[in-house]
Order: structure tokens, then C-alpha cells, then sequence
């Protein structure tokens, strides 16, 4: 599985998903400072099949069903590493058990 992190998330948090999956950040493709919509299209025709964000708004301000990827917005009180490595386990364990949905939501109760 390809998974684009948006620019909002720490870089090192690529490292947390392990062998099985790869993933790049925005800013690893060059990417950073593009509009949602030219990001998310860029994603689809690089063949990523996920991407990762904490924008909250995203699924309001773009037509996700444009573009061919998933979604997941993770419900994190701050965009720090140490935060977001609980998400990173949850992400993984619904990538290797279910059929994602279009858009998902993660939070860690």
C-alpha cells in the first residue's frame, strides 16, 4: 500500500508504519504548498492509495470523490510525533483487517 502524509503530520511518522507499506510525505515528493485539490489530484496519478491528514476540513472544502484515494483524518489534539504514534498503530490494524472506506475517521479513545 502507497500512503501520502499530508504536510501537517511529522516526517518521521513515515517510519512508524514499518515493512508493507510504502510511505512518503508531501514534502519527500515535493510537494509542499500546493491547494488541496492539485495535491490530492498529484496523489491519485502518482498512485497512492491513501492519504493521511489532520485537516479536519478537507473532506468539506474538496470533493473526494473525485480522485481515486482513501482517507483518513486522524482526531489528534496536536500534530506532535509522540501523539500521533498510537494513531500510526490503529491506522495499520485497519489497513490489515478491513475494507477502508472512502473517508475515515481515527481517534484513540
Amino acid at each position: 500500500m502507497k500512503i501520502l502524509l499530508d504536510e501537517n503530520l511529522p516526517a518521521k511518522l513515515k517510519y512508524d508504519f514499518g515493512d508493507g507499506f510504502e510511505v512518503r510525505t508531501v514534502k519527500d515528493m515535493g510537494w509542499l504548498g500546493k491547494k488541496n485539490g492539485e495535491l490530492l489530484g498529484l496523489a491519485a496519478f502518482n498512485g497512492f492509495d491513501l492519504f493521511i491528514t489532520l485537516d479536519k476540513n478537507l473532506k468539506y472544502q474538496q470533493n473526494l470523490d473525485k480522485v481515486d484515494l482513501k482517507f483518513i483524518l486522524l482526531l489528534a489534539n496536536d500534530n506532535k510525533h509522540q501523539t500521533l504514534q498510537p494513531f500510526i498503530d490503529k491506522v495499520k490494524t485497519l489497513l490489515n483487517k478491513t475494507n477502508l472506506p472512502k473517508f475515515l475517521e481515527v481517534s484513540i479513545d
